[in-house]
């Protein structure tokens, strides 16, 4: 940037006659202005304006490099030009990293409207439980629950969720409902088989928050599997809210323990690599995920 300010200053110099006249049409002091030029010629190793002239005198090597940089500029604005020329019609490869049960649940339900309204725009969907950052692969968009990205990643808040403890009707009239956390060690539970604070049933006694040690009859990489064992009869899970809340709606899960639930919520978000040069499938992406979430949210209520 500095190297195309220096340049920059060279040609207003020479069309401007002087290093104060280009000071002043261009908001600069005649101090940055020299300096600029200064370290251009201290760059390049070679003398481009003649000192003591009381109008701009270009040596030889001057009036060369005048001539490749305004061809530079020509260039540049031609580069311009071509790109405000382009369609506007959005389209082009949009790859979304994200959780499968969120991709399920919460995205395409609605995603067939969204390949309507944008039918150039090809979506491929890299689904895994676990935030990476792997925007520097490829990756356009990720959307996760309580991750912070590295600070150089932009993470727009989304919504947030919580964690659930449930089972199915059947399984309760068969195994009886739990009146203390702890009861959970005495049944047939279920969960992720992979290091999560997913994994971390916490509950709240007297406004201290305690874990209960899981020993889960199964794990699964998907959440998915849970939630068919219990919808089944099988067991109890916790899952979030955006993944069960329709079969909690429904009575097909019952929402346990509730009076012992965390008060943490998880924050959603979704990250993205750059906000000055997000393109615009991946703008009209996030925004329309913010209005369908905002017309459908998850939350259950109770």
């Amino acid at each position: 940037m500095d190297n195309y300010r220096q340049m920059m200053a060279f040609i207003w110099a020479y069309e401007h006659g002087s290093f104060s006249a280009a000071a002043r049409a261009h908001d600069l002091t005649p101090s940055a202005m020299s300096k600029l030029i200064n370290r251009l010629e201290n760059r390049l190793g070679v003398r481009l304006i003649l000192r003591g002239a009381r109008q701009i005198t270009l040596t030889e090597e001057g009036l060369a490099y005048l001539n490749s940089a305004k061809n530079v500029v020509s260039a540049m604005a031609e580069a311009d030009s071509l790109a405000e020329g382009l369609p506007t019609t959005i389209s082009g490869n949009l790859k979304i990293r994200t959780m499968p049960t969120f991709a399920r649940y919460q995205i395409l339900p609605w995603l067939p409207e969204f390949l309507d309204k944008y039918p150039l725009i090809n979506i491929d969907f890299e689904l895994n439980a676990v935030y990476q950052d792997d925007f520097d692969r490829g990756v356009d968009i990720a959307i996760y629950g309580g991750v912070l990205p590295s600070s150089s990643r932009i993470a727009t808040r989304i919504g947030e969720s919580e964690w659930i403890t449930c089972a199915s009707p059947a399984y309760l009239k068969k195994y009886g409902n739990p009146i203390h956390p702890k009861d959970l060690l005495q049944h047939r539970c279920f969960h992720f088989n992979f290091a999560s604070s997913w994994n971390k049933w916490d509950f709240v006694e007297n406004n201290e928050s305690f874990i209960i040690p899981i020993k889960p009859l199964a794990s699964f990489s998907q959440g998915d599997f849970l939630r068919d064992l219990s919808l089944q009869g099988e067991g109890v899970i916790r899952l979030a809210d955006y993944h069960i809340g329709n079969d909690i709606r429904l009575g097909k899960l019952v929402p346990i323990l509730t009076e012992y639930k965390s008060k943490v919520k998880e924050p959603l978000y979704v990250i993205y690599a750059n906000r000055k040069l997000q393109s615009p499938r991946i703008k009209c992406f996030i925004e329309f995920l913010q209005q369908k979430l905002k017309l459908h949210p998850w939350k259950i209520g109770f």
